[in-house]
């Protein structure tokens, strides 16, 4: 069945950089749109940023600039890189895909962002 795989969270500095990836399994979800979304403690899930398997993009206003949503549709993976990162930005960030980037209907099971200050 379809799998979503999230790698690369970890704890930084504020100002630094981390690069979060997203590995898919199956074919179907090749053609899917993908992507990230983030909950803090407390807080609702949110999203960050999202991509079409054409390239088209979207991202959250806060971390616009900041942050660049990318996917290999070859290899089946999604990237998010994360430059000049916030205290404000820690949280659980999770990896999304569905058939349209409305309805994401598959879930990784989320990697931990924390930005110390």
């Amino acid at each position: 069945q379809v799998q979503l795989a999230e790698s690369g969270g970890g704890s930084v500095q504020a100002g630094g950089s981390l690069r979060l990836s997203c590995a898919a399994s199956g074919s179907i979800v090749r053609t899917y749109s993908m992507g990230w979304y983030r909950q803090a403690p407390g807080k609702q899930r949110e999203l960050v940023a999202r991509i079409t398997y054409g390239g088209v993009t979207d991202y959250a206003d806060s971390v616009k600039g900041r942050f660049t949503i990318s996917r290999d549709n070859v290899k089946n993976t999604m990237l998010l890189q994360m430059n000049s990162l916030k205290p404000e930005d820690t949280a659980v960030y999770y990896c999304a895909s569905g058939p349209n980037w409305f309805s994401f209907t598959y879930w990784g099971q989320g990697t931990q962002v924390s930005v110390s200050s």
